[in-house]
């Protein structure tokens, strides 16, 4: 029995100890200096998600301006109060529409990417497809199937316009690198 708890005792101390050491040997292996994705940044951070425009993302005005829009928000639902039946849902949905572009548009000057400004477009689409279809729930039958049917069509078709706008941008991103870097490699050519 004694023994036992000798063996006990002793591989537990091993054990403590090799775990007290693995740290210490891993901490002598790494780099001096860490790699980006090895930092602990939290995910928002701006060592992970560098913000083109920083000095905006910085800024005491990109809060305000956010805080702007949700007391711009709140108002406008607050008008929707009076209202009644299918006009207070149209009113509702165009105040929470209004808000998601006006924060989607902030966060476009934020980030100034064009994959920001397609979240804009795709914003404005989704916000005008949820006002069309809260409007059409005022019709009946075949009209309002078809009004349904427009809204629909008429989403996808942003949504396409948003896709095309954004390839565009990337290709005229991608255009515009690689046509100044042959006039660059022109000019350093030696002249004999």
């Amino acid at each position: 029995m004694r023994m036992t708890t000798l063996y006990a005792a002793l591989s537990g101390a091993f054990l403590l100890g090799t775990a007290a050491l693995a740290p210490a040997q891993t901490s002598t292996t790494t780099p001096s200096t860490p790699s980006p994705s090895t930092t602990s940044a939290p995910a928002g951070s701006s060592l992970t998600n560098p913000v083109k425009n920083a000095k905006v993302a910085a800024s005491g005005d990109y809060r305000a301006e956010k805080d702007r829009i949700k007391s711009d928000y709140k108002a406008a639902k607050d008008k929707c109060k009076s209202m009644s039946g299918n006009a207070k849902a149209v009113c509702e949905k165009q105040a929470k529409g209004d808000e998601k572009v006006a924060l989607a548009e902030l966060e476009a000057k934020r980030k100034g990417t064009p994959h920001a400004e397609y979240e804009v477009d795709v914003a404005k689409a989704k916000a005008a497809y949820e006002v069309a279809q809260e409007k059409c729930d005022d019709m009946k039958g075949k009209e309002k199937s078809a009004c349904k049917k427009e809204a629909k069509a008429q989403e996808q078709k942003s949504l396409a316009d948003a896709k095309a706008n954004r390839k565009d941008m990337a290709s005229n991103t991608s255009g515009s690198t690689s046509s100044t870097t042959p006039s660059n490699t022109s000019s350093t050519t030696k002249k004999y």
